[in-house]
């Protein structure tokens, strides 16, 4: 049985993924690990009460305490983190919450995962992965004429938030490649679907319609977005989860070409 630490799960991505891995692999446990922020809620997963599969921990990755209980008291095989401050917009206002969280946090579950990992039988090593879910704005803008992003496009990022899920980037290849921590990068593109919280531009757009209100666009409005359905970003992360390659980075979403096919 292999057991999952999954970050950030009661987030919009988080949640979902959780449904899908236990829908999808009958041989997973799941330790959600959330802080219960602004965006996270707990009911995205209120009908999972009472799987034996899954359980729920009240925490966050910038504390490195309850990260080494947690790691401690289970047999880790796999990290999933999602985890992270996400929102442009509040990143402009509050850029130091996302350093502390996508960069910190980061940092702090990377040392509490190499410890672990440090610990166990070789089998246990070589099967662990640690899949860090990042997203495609590192890479920065592209033109109305320009090829999609690849793993080799130059990082670019624009926003605090692009610049700390970039740096969080660079710390996950850092101790990939300096440690031999078995872990994998993943960038998407923007995700629609169910749980999305409502500051989100679909959803926004939605409920602003329903209720009157003016729509908002940004920029002149001729700015072009790709989108990416849930399910279909969670499917690609079980399957680089399961049959990815630890040092690789890929791409998911329609802008974000991923030249790492071999899997």
């Amino acid at each position: 049985m292999k057991k999952v630490l999954v970050t950030g799960g009661a987030g919009f991505i988080g949640s979902n993924f959780i449904h899908f891995a236990l829908e999808n692999m009958r041989d997973i446990t799941i330790i959600n690990l959330d802080a219960l922020t602004y965006a996270g809620n707990l009911e995205n997963l209120a009908d999972l009460e009472g799987d034996t599969r899954y359980s729920f921990v009240h925490g966050n990755i910038c504390n490195m305490e309850c990260l080494t209980s947690i790691f401690t008291s289970n047999e880790i095989n796999a990290v999933v983190h999602f985890a992270a401050e996400s929102h442009v917009d509040r990143s402009i206002k509050n850029p130091m919450a996302f350093i502390l969280t996508n960069i910190v946090g980061t940092a702090n579950l990377l040392n509490a995962s190499l410890h672990a990992w440090e610990r166990m039988r070789e089998s246990q090593r070589s099967a662990f992965r640690f899949l860090h879910i990042s997203t495609d704005e590192v890479f920065g803008n592209l033109g109305a004429d320009d090829p999609p992003f690849t793993e080799q496009s130059a990082y670019a990022p624009n926003s605090p938030y692009a610049a700390s899920k970039a740096s969080a980037d660079y710390l996950v290849r850092s101790y990939e490649r300096t440690y031999g921590l078995p872990a994998i990068i993943t960038n998407c593109s923007n995700n629609y679907g169910a749980y999305q919280y409502p500051e989100k531009f679909i959803p926004l757009i939605i409920l602003n319609a329903i209720e009157g209100k003016p729509l908002p666009l940004y920029g002149d409005g001729g700015q072009i977005r790709d989108w990416l359905y849930v399910d279909d970003h969670c499917a690609a992360l079980l399957k680089i989860l399961e049959n990815g390659n630890p040092g690789q980075s890929y791409n998911i979403g329609g802008n974000n070409q991923c030249t790492n096919l071999e899997i």
